[in-house]
């Protein structure tokens, strides 16, 4: 293998350690502001705890009391948030 090919791929393994960090990151914020927005909707939660993605401004949270609710973005650009059984 020649040097570049060799400095190209360590580069390319600092970064995919560098990234995973990021993901945990914004995943907890999403968590808390997950959160923030079911509590100022007067729902109880506790703590989202865990959250999945169903599209962009569409997420299915869990929270540590075991409630989960639809958290989503209306057609009017309303925040909606649904308790799901």
């Amino acid at each position: 293998m020649s040097k570049l090919t060799v400095a190209l791929a360590r580069s390319l393994v600092v970064a995919a350690f560098l990234a995973v960090p990021s993901f945990a990151d914004d995943e907890e914020a999403l968590k808390k502001d997950l959160t923030a927005v079911i509590a100022l909707h007067g729902l109880p939660c506790g703590e989202v705890v865990a959250v999945k993605v169903n599209a962009e401004n569409d997420y299915a949270a869990s929270c540590k009391d075991k409630h989960k609710y639809h958290v989503y973005l209306n057609a009017e650009g309303r925040v909606v948030v649904e308790k799901q059984k």
